[in-house]
């Protein structure tokens, strides 16, 4: 195993199971980007446009009884979940392209 593959699972391991105020259950699902009422937005946006998320968006979790910490344990984890993805995604389409060479 590689010293990044090492590094991606530690970060897994730790966002997924370590220390944290948010709990395991939003947890997994912000990584998984599978965000349940009233979290679905905030992750939705984190994965898909950062940049959207509002005010409201915070109010909205805060609302719902998350504190600041919770809510952004939430779109760190979802953004970091959608980073593993992509990183993936780009892995798997560069061994293909290297085993047609």
């Amino acid at each position: 195993m590689t010293d990044i593959a090492r590094a991606q699972q530690a970060l897994v391991h730790r966002i997924l199971e370590g220390d944290g105020t948010a709990s395991p259950t939003e947890r997994r699902a912000a990584f998984e980007n599978n965000g349940v009422a009233p979290l679905a937005t905030l992750v939705e946006k984190s994965v898909a446009q950062p940049t959207a998320i509002t005010d409201h968006d915070v109010v909205a979790a805060r609302t719902a009884g998350l504190t600041e910490d919770q809510i952004f344990e939430i779109v760190v984890f979802a953004a970091v979940g959608q980073s593993m993805r992509q990183y993936q995604s780009a892995r798997a389409a560069l061994s293909v392209a290297n085993r047609r060479e």
